[in-house]
């Protein structure tokens, strides 16, 4: 797996990703040995430069503070420079490049020094200025001020992380095929392990004293429903569920050993694809708030639509869906439905096609804590909410919904990681 000054992994159908410069002191992208790394056995993200450990790396700033030296704790110059030049220069970025939006963090740290600035290529220092200078990026890009993580440290160095979003990939898709974008060097990261690394580390730290993780008590009422904290502090075994423009499940064994169990083609990108046709909606916000306002039981043949009721032979209640959009195969029906309408059933018929899959998953795992996670439920609390309920219902008891505070920046964050070596 690749590292440098910008580390990102891609997702399906995934585009490289982006970090250092091509100017750098070294040829990149090489590993801490020096020696240049071979092609990974999966897909994934990118970075370059090599990288030390948070030891080492805590070690070199602490000796490079003006004052820091004494007689007997310096060490020579020589060595000081020798770390300095093995650990990535700043701005520190973690970069996600998937098949609909662009995930970005990015740490600095707050007693960054004139000299570190000054080690900084022009091209970055532009992008850092325009990073933390704004909190939109054109007309699509949002910088996710409310999950900042604040205080936090990364080798040694605190520092304010601000986390962003940035919607629209068009800009990058083209150009991530190739080596490098203008100056920055591209290196690949695998994309599954740096979603897991993502997840149990921001679930260690925590979400600024409050718990990263939650769920929905009573999610099938909306006067009785509470989101409230749960503690992963026994994460193994753990069914992670990833939706993102398509869907990956995986079960997660232990830090280092997981496995893809399955997944499906039907995710976020297909929600908010099919609600583009059916509504003429715009964005992904638009298509969330006409589903918020619509009646998918015009749309959908029910249980009881079929049998008069609940099939109680087979334990069926009458509200469950027999045949998504089943009722859209009636003119009177068709002119009937709105485009609110339409929008909540189509965001009920992904919701439901991927709560059934993550249950039977579970079920084949032996486990019991499935995790959602992923830019379809940004915003999204009714795909929350389903499948919170659906898990609970269906599995009597057995299965609780999880649900994390950073939903889709993991992936992100375990390239920012990789890119510091940190394990």
């Amino acid at each position: 797996m690749g590292t440098g000054r910008l580390g990102a992994p891609m997702e399906h159908h995934g585009r490289a990703a982006a970090t250092s410069d091509s100017s750098a002191r070294e040829p990149a992208p090489r590993g801490p040995d020096g020696r240049r790394r071979e092609p990974l056995r999966r897909r994934a993200s990118s970075a370059s430069a090599p990288a030390v450990g948070a030891s080492a790396l805590a070690d070199s700033v602490r000796r490079e503070r003006p004052g820091s030296y004494s007689g007997a704790t310096s060490v020579s110059r020589q060595r000081v420079e020798s770390l300095r030049k093995k650990r990535p220069l700043f701005p520190w970025f973690g970069l996600d490049i998937g098949g609909t939006l662009v995930k970005l963090v990015y740490f600095e740290p707050k007693d960054i020094t004139a000299e570190e600035e000054e080690e900084e290529v022009e091209s970055l220092k532009s992008i850092r200025k325009y990073l933390t200078s704004n909190v939109a990026y054109g007309s699509t890009g949002i910088r996710d001020v409310h999950l900042e993580l604040k205080d936090l440290t990364l080798c040694g160095r605190k520092a304010l992380n601000g986390v962003f979003r940035k919607a629209d990939v068009r800009v990058l898709a083209a150009p991530a095929t190739c080596p490098q974008i203008g100056d920055l060097q591209l290196c690949k990261l695998d994309e599954l392990d740096c979603l897991v690394k993502g997840i149990l580390y921001i679930d260690s730290v925590g979400f600024n004293g409050r718990s990263q993780c939650y769920y929905f008590e009573n999610p099938a009422d909306s006067e009785k429903c509470q989101k409230l904290p749960f503690d992963l502090k026994n994460p193994y075994p753990l069914l992670l569920v990833n939706i993102g423009s398509g869907v990956s499940i995986l079960a997660v064994y232990s830090k280092d050993n997981y496995k893809r169990v399955t997944g499906t083609s039907l995710g976020g990108g297909t929600f908010f694809g099919l609600c583009c046709l059916l509504t003429g909606c715009t964005t992904f916000e638009e298509a969330l708030e006409m589903a918020s306002r619509g009646d998918s039981t015009k749309v959908d043949k029910l249980v009881r639509d079929i049998y008069g009721g609940d099939y109680e032979r087979f334990g069926l209640p009458g509200w469950a869906v027999a045949s998504s959009f089943g009722n859209m195969m009636s003119k009177e029906k068709r002119e009937a439905v709105s485009k609110e309408d339409l929008a909540r059933a189509t965001l009920i018929t992904i919701t439901n096609n991927i709560g059934s899959i993550a249950r039977m998953c579970a079920l084949n795992e032996n486990i019991n804590q499935v995790i959602f996670v992923g830019n379809f439920l940004r915003i999204n609390t009714i795909a929350m909410r389903l499948l919170a309920y659906a898990l609970d219902y269906w599995s009597k008891g057995q299965l609780k919904a999880l649900f994390s505070e950073h939903e889709g920046y993991f992936g992100a964050v375990g390239a920012l990681l990789e890119l510091l070596k940190i394990p």
